[in-house]
Parts: C-alpha cells; sequence; structure tokens
C-alpha cells in the first residue's frame, strides 16, 4: 500500500499538539517514521500503524486538536472502510500515512508571504 497524503492545521502550538499526537501513534501501537519542519509554521509526520489501528489513529488526531481538510477526513475515512469492509486485505498490514501540519497560532503575514502559503 502506498503513503497515505493528510493535512491538516491546528490552532494550538507545536508544544501543545506534537506530544499529544505523538502519544496518540504511540497508543494505537504505531510509532512515528519521520518529523521534520517544512516552514516556520508547517511540520510533516510520516506515521506507520497496522490497518486494524487505523480508526482509532484517526479518531485520535481528531482528539489531539488536529483538523483536517476534506481530502484528509476522505481518505482516512475510506481506510477505516477498508479495513472494516475489505475481507482480502490483513488487518494487520502497515500503512505509512504522512500528515503536513499547519500550525495557525504561529503564523504571522510575515511567514505567511514567505513561504506562500494558503493557510485555511
Amino acid at each position: 500500500m502506498q503513503t497515505l497524503q493528510i493535512q491538516g492545521y491546528s490552532y494550538q502550538t507545536r508544544q501543545e499538539v506534537l506530544p499529544v499526537l505523538t502519544s496518540a501513534v504511540a497508543h494505537c501501537g504505531g510509532w512515528v517514521l519521520d518529523r521534520k519542519m517544512l516552514s516556520e509554521t508547517t511540520m510533516e509526520m510520516r506515521v506507520e500503524v497496522e490497518l486494524r489501528a487505523a480508526l482509532d489513529l484517526y479518531a485520535s488526531m481528531i482528539a489531539a486538536g488536529l483538523e483536517l481538510t476534506r481530502s484528509g477526513h476522505l481518505s482516512l475515512t475510506e481506510l477505516c472502510l477498508c479495513r472494516q469492509h475489505v475481507r482480502l486485505v490483513d488487518p494487520a498490514q502497515l500503512v505509512t500515512i504522512r500528515v503536513e501540519i499547519c500550525f495557525l497560532e504561529e503564523a504571522n503575514l510575515h511567514s505567511l508571504l514567505m513561504t506562500g502559503a494558503n493557510v485555511a
């Protein structure tokens, strides 16, 4: 299975969201593969979980204060439905998810103009 691309944002700071999100991934039986800053206000996190934990991860991401884009919600919903209804898929199969998070609390006019980002 290829990497699932998810985009989201948060009105909370990095210091508030990242520990909760990292802990949520661990509680779902997953692990963080990589974390890196893309800009002053945006970071990327690659996580890997078993397919059977997709719903738990989805709920944990929302509970951590992450607001997903419409396409992010659709992709995770599709992954959860695949896990639930497709009998040929092994529930222990690993799924890699790349989450791009923009921290709106840290965004300012200068950082937005420098990156050319469309925040929300």
